[in-house]
């Protein structure tokens, strides 16, 4: 890809939401404009849930009441073994992959009580064991599971019967209320390095990116645009799942997009697995994941 920054100006940054700018930029360089975003968010039943929680004190009272794991009811149901969906609470409680210097963190002490939540929920019932995409959908259309985190993709997956609304992750007493923080995945446009067209390439990713082409992308495709006027447009918000989405990317943040990063999923999904299935604490099983991120960390760096 081609280094955009030679190209780039001030008010074409500046029709972006800033985190998906953000996105777009490596070690201080721009290599692209964004184009869409997705994250997650909590979605509900209306008929189980009349107002959603607020809080992850509400959340707990609420699901306790809609459970019953011997009838295969649970107020709550998402992947939260895959370390994509936990990183919502992770962030929430302040803790991450990396530190600024992009040395690993995997448990450090707000992680470890990150997953310590997490099973915490579990133990508490709401939650049902070893979830898979397939169950959370089929536990959410046959009114078994009252709340779901999930992202946009999920919406395509809702039975036709079933009336689902929209909220805001709750934010964390467990943390003095911080907001959970889901990761922001976002979609560019980018020049090809061996282009020999860069400044109309350029062009056209601009073109993609403004207000016209956003605008058909969000209320023809359903794609949260990064345009920041998009965003804001009133027929765009009329679409409920375009509103959630641009209310939960307020409290999101951009997912690590630094090549270390595909260094953590295996060992961060090892952990958890680990953890869930009861067969490590949450801290030997991040102290497991940690040496192993450090490890392949170094040898990647060893390469360059």
């Amino acid at each position: 890809m081609e280094p955009i920054d030679f190209f780039l100006d001030d008010a074409t940054k500046k029709r972006f939401i800033p985190s998906t700018m953000d996105a777009m930029v490596y070690r201080g360089t721009t290599y692209g404009l964004p184009l869409n975003y997705k994250v997650i968010t909590l979605i509900y039943n209306k008929k189980l849930v009349p107002t959603p929680p607020k809080t992850s004190g509400e959340l707990v009272t609420m699901a306790k009441k809609l459970s019953d794991a011997k009838a295969g009811r649970f107020g709550l149901a998402y992947a939260y073994g895959d370390f994509y969906y936990h990183a919502a609470v992770m962030n929430g409680f302040g803790g991450g992959v990396f530190d600024a210097k992009t040395t690993p963190t995997m448990n450090s002490p707000a992680n470890v009580k990150s997953v310590e939540q997490v099973l915490k929920w579990k133990k508490d019932g709401i939650l049902p064991a070893e979830p898979s995409s397939a169950l959370i959908t089929s536990l959410f259309n046959e009114g078994k599971a009252a709340m779901v985190f999930s992202g946009p993709w999920f919406v395509g997956e809702v039975a036709k019967g079933v009336d689902y609304g929209f909220a805001m992750l709750p934010t964390l007493d467990e943390n003095k209320g911080a907001p959970m923080k889901p990761w922001m995945t976002v979609e560019g446009v980018y020049v090809a390095a061996p282009s020999k067209n860069k400044e109309a390439a350029y062009d056209f990713a601009k073109f993609l990116t403004d207000v016209g082409a956003g605008k058909t992308l969000a209320l023809e495709g359903r794609q949260s645009s990064a345009n920041k006027a998009v965003s804001e447009d009133p027929k765009v918000n009329a679409d409920p799942l375009l509103k959630a989405m641009k209310d939960q990317v307020a409290a999101a943040i951009p997912m690590p997009n630094v090549p270390e990063m595909s260094m953590v999923w295996t060992p961060a999904t090892s952990a958890m697995n680990s953890v869930l299935k009861n067969t490590a604490t949450p801290k030997a099983a991040l102290d497991i994941a940690q040496k192993s991120v450090a490890k392949d960390v170094a040898g990647l760096r060893g390469k360059k």
